[in-house]
């Protein structure tokens, strides 16, 4: 089927649609089959280690696991020159044998055990000198290569990897709980390294070559995919994915690692349930996305829930959801449809909430209106380091885009329109946590006047350096947003959250 074997012992190519002679990773993914949506099996010397406690998904966790004595990462054989050496002999006799349109016709499973098989057979035919278990991880590696995203395969693979960040050809990063380490994982050369980055973005619709060098995309299960290419990056291709995990995490989970108090959580499903308009607060990998699809899940099953991403990441399960997505500009520069083109346009979809992934310029304004004319309990996120420097962050990108307004008119629409922010931070330990949880309830003169709810108070750290601290109340017994819990039959359970949070800090 894919070529046969001569009578001088070796292979022949068969006599149509030959394949190149040459390795190239962008013929191969234009003709690869679907991409399997598990994970495939790891090569034994690559396997994952036995299963850990869940962490945050993405994009990022929000905090690590429970305190716990560390676990030593899986070892990493460093693969001598010889490997690649042979690993590249073999991939060329693969290349000159296997007829590609057949093998694109096949079934994931199927495609992957013809590889194997051919490749058995090149090693036997060439005599290769390797163990059981060399040749088995050799048949792992080139079956990602032909079929998957090659060598990161198998840290795809492994659940407890929040981001990949690869730096050329040569260094790869992963973030393991918080901290971040090198591994032994490498590419051919940067060729190969442009190739899969190619192979991911085309997936979703999108290139990323010298003419167009930076790129946003997502895999098949959500995560997020950042490409910056040469001429950009000097020393070869710059490939980050910030990974979401399998299993998708609550709020009660949240509580479990620590990232906010049984009696916070309460508030915060009281929050998401009577329709408070919510923006999540934080830096880069603080875990917004995260924070966003736990509150989303206590939203009612009937309403109608339109959300608005640069890459789509949003989990949201409540059956009624509209799913839109930014679309950058193509070679002739036309084509764009921006976050503000979404926003604008979803307002005539008859939305209920409005969900933004994330707010980062003039589209700031379009949900503030959204917010303030009747599409309560919209929610997006915005990078910031806290509360107050969230609303100042709203001010310069409705500045940003172009609207002269008073700066008082502006302020107004932000009060009328936001309710609550929540504040998520990472520590310097790596941990996650929600810090504040604050109301934004009025003016006085020209100033936003806040108050905060809930505040993470840090007592200080641990021997191993981790930090120790509690979610603690202000004293608050009557929040802003009582009349509007009251009006959903809430105040009661909301009164009882703010007394027991309030009682534990006594």
């Amino acid at each position: 089927m894919f070529g046969k074997r001569g009578n001088s012992g070796g292979y022949s190519a068969p006599p149509q649609n030959r394949a190149p002679t040459s390795f190239d990773d962008g013929a191969l993914g234009v003709l690869m089959p679907e991409r399997p949506s598990a994970p495939p099996p790891v090569a034994p010397l690559e396997a994952p280690p036995p299963a850990m406690a869940p962490a945050l998904q993405a994009p990022g966790p929000m905090v690590p696991p429970p305190l716990q004595p560390a676990r030593a990462a899986p070892a990493q054989r460093t693969r001598s020159e010889s490997y690649y050496d042979t690993k590249s002999q073999v991939f060329s006799a693969l290349i000159e044998t296997i007829d590609l349109s057949q093998l694109a016709s096949l079934d994931p499973d199927s495609a992957r055990e013809e590889i194997r098989d051919i490749v058995n057979d090149i090693i036997a035919i060439k005599n290769f000198a390797m163990s059981i278990s060399e040749q088995e991880e050799l048949l792992e590696d080139i079956c990602n290569d032909v079929l998957g995203y090659g060598p990161l395969e198998p840290l795809l693979a492994r659940d407890e990897i929040a981001d990949i960040m690869v730096n050329g050809a040569q260094n790869v990063y992963i973030e393991v709980n918080g901290k971040v380490e090198q591994t032994n994982v490498r590419f051919r050369d940067n060729q190969q390294l442009l190739n899969i980055c190619q192979r991911i973005v085309s997936q979703v619709g999108r290139r990323v070559d010298e003419s167009s060098p930076i790129c946003d995309a997502r895999l098949p299960d959500g995560s997020r995919v950042n490409v910056i290419a040469p001429p950009l990056a000097i020393d070869g291709a710059s490939l980050t994915i910030r990974k979401f995990k399998k299993d998708k995490l609550t709020l009660d989970q949240l509580v479990r690692y620590g990232a906010i108090s049984a009696e916070g959580a309460e508030i915060l499903k009281i929050i998401g349930r009577v329709r408070c308009n919510v923006l999540i607060s934080g830096g880069t990998g603080s875990g917004k996305t995260t924070l966003l699809n736990c509150l989303t899940s206590f939203i009612d099953k009937d309403e109608r829930i339109i959300t608005c991403e640069d890459s789509a990441e949003l989990q949201l399960q409540q059956p009624h959801v509209v799913r839109l997505e930014t679309r950058p500009p193509n070679l002739e520069g036309e084509g764009e449809v921006t976050m503000r083109d979404l926003v604008r346009n979803c307002l005539r979809m008859r939305p209920e909430r409005i969900i933004v992934g994330e707010v980062r310029g003039s589209e700031v304004f379009d949900l503030l209106q959204a917010m303030n004319t009747g599409h309560d309990g919209s929610m997006g996120t915005i990078h910031a380091n806290s509360p107050r420097e969230c609303l100042n962050r709203i001010e310069s990108m409705v500045a940003m885009g172009g609207f002269t307004l008073p700066q008082r008119t502006v302020r107004e629409i932000i009060v009328g329109s936001v309710d609550i922010i929540i504040q998520a931070t990472r520590l310097r330990d790596g941990s996650r946590r929600i810090t504040h949880v604050t109301e934004v309830i009025g003016m006085e003169g020209d100033v936003i006047i806040t108050q905060d709810l809930i505040l993470y108070d840090m007592k200080g750290e641990d021997a191993n350096g981790r930090i120790i601290g509690e979610h603690v109340s202000t004293g608050i017994g009557r929040p802003h947003f009582w009349e509007r819990a009251r009006y959903y039959g809430e105040d009661r359970r909301l009164a009882a959250a703010l007394e027991a949070i309030e009682k534990k800090a006594d």
